[in-house]
């Protein structure tokens, strides 16, 4: 058995705050995925431009935020979902482990929200394991919707066989996401005190990480101010052990 873990964490564009009161928090962040210390981090919400933003904040990393963030060693997959008036922002993978493949697909449902989905195949203890991030809508049936694409990407994109791991920023404050996860054998830790949002009282738990082919073994939501300044969400850690065996990556 090979332990991994993974982290899915809401960096809110890397910035707290609104109008002049707003601080810049992408420093900090750098530091928390540090922290972390996950073999797969997925991100959402992560700016690879912004140029007032740039103009406002002195210390604005030159880097796009995913290579800022970044840890030594770790490849920074990023792929656009929102393109905005004076920049954009998107998914991102951080990986210890080498990056195989990925591709994005656009799951908006509407003009007002620009959604998408990130899937990265990674190398991991000598095996292909797929990892999809996803941030879905905030209506209801959006989700419904973008949940039935996610399935059928999955099913078309995935081989069945072979070890799954979906995480991000579900949106959802019941079970719809729980149970269509569930209708692709896609399972999430259950249990008590594992709620993300909103970071400073955290009422629900809107970010997860679901898993096929990996056997859980834990789940922790870090807290204290030091999270709760950083973003709006907290992040999610998960722990897993990946079965020996499993397929090999197309090429190797």
């Amino acid at each position: 058995m090979n332990a991994v873990r993974v982290a899915t964490y809401n960096i809110h564009k890397g910035v707290q705050g609104v109008g002049p009161r707003r601080r810049l928090e992408i420093h900090n962040l750098g530091h928390a995925v540090e922290q972390i210390d996950a073999d797969i981090v997925c991100l959402q919400e992560v700016r690879k431009l912004h140029r007032i933003e740039e103009r406002h904040f002195a210390r604005w990393p030159e880097l796009p935020q995913a290579n800022y963030l970044a840890p030594e060693g770790y490849e920074a997959v990023y792929r656009t979902n929102a393109h905005t008036r004076h920049g954009e922002h998107g998914n991102a993978v951080l990986s210890r482990w080498p990056v195989v493949t990925h591709q994005h697909e656009d799951i908006s449902d509407h003009r007002f929200e620009q959604r998408g989905l990130l899937h990265v195949e990674v190398l991991m203890h000598g095996q292909a394991v797929h990892v999809v991030v996803v941030h879905l809508g905030l209506i209801r049936s959006s989700r419904t919707r973008q949940v039935e694409q996610l399935q059928r990407f999955i099913e078309r994109e995935v081989p069945a066989s072979a070890p799954l791991l979906v995480a991000g920023d579900f949106n959802d404050w019941g079970t719809l996401v729980e149970q269509a996860m569930e209708r692709v054998s896609l399972t999430s830790f259950k249990g008590a005190n594992q709620f993300t949002f909103p970071a400073r009282l955290p009422l629900a738990q809107l970010d997860y990480v679901y898993a096929r082919g990996l056997l859980p073994l834990g789940v922790h939501v870090p807290r204290g101010r030091i999270w709760w300044r950083m973003s709006d969400h907290l992040p999610l850690i998960a722990e897993f052990t990946l079965p020996a065996g499993g397929i090999a990556p197309a090429g190797t």
